[in-house]
């Protein structure tokens, strides 16, 4: 089974120029989810992961399963206002814009081992974002990992401190 076949590409969206990599059909195939899953266990560093990050909103589909998995808890990193506690937050460049992430300020305590996933990783600046907020709540990155990644946006380079993983390439 190649997983890249259950992600269906879609020219022009959100904006002129952007082809979008929609995961929806994989997401509609248990098979194909319970691959995905289990590749991205096989591809684990060996040892505890307290916490596993899953950025707004894709990310959420695959961090819960990788968490249960994992038996960690899940922690979503979301947009500005979204989370309704204490937080911190982190202001990025995408592709076609900015924006600004959230966690919650004690959603990880100093030490713990964190497991960092998204959909997919493009210019590297959601996923960037998202460690300098697992590190100002004190988290140790063990792994980035996402389900697609766009090697021409070279988004790995803003990642270079951190092992990064990704099932499904586009070069």
């Amino acid at each position: 089974m190649e997983l890249k076949s259950y992600v269906r590409e879609i020219p022009d969206f959100p904006k002129k120029g952007v082809s979008y990599k929609d995961i929806t059909p994989l997401l509609l195939d248990p098979e194909a989810m319970g691959l995905a899953v289990k590749l991205f266990m096989d591809k684990l560093p060996h040892g505890k992961i307290d916490k596993v990050v899953g950025i707004e909103s894709r990310g959420f589909f695959f961090a819960t399963l990788l968490a249960e998995k994992l038996k960690a808890g899940f922690i979503p990193v979301r947009k500005p206002g979204k989370l309704p506690h204490k937080t911190h937050k982190e202001n990025y460049d995408l592709e076609y814009g900015s924006d600004s992430l959230e966690i919650h300020e004690d959603a990880i305590k100093k030490g713990e081992k964190v497991l960092l996933h998204d959909d997919v990783l493009a210019t590297g600046g959601t996923a960037a974002a998202t460690c300098k907020l697992i590190e100002k709540c004190g988290g140790e990155i063990v792994q980035c990992n996402f389900l697609v990644e766009l090697e021409f946006l070279k988004g790995i380079d803003k990642l270079e401190n951190y092992y990064v993983s990704s099932l499904i390439k586009y070069s």
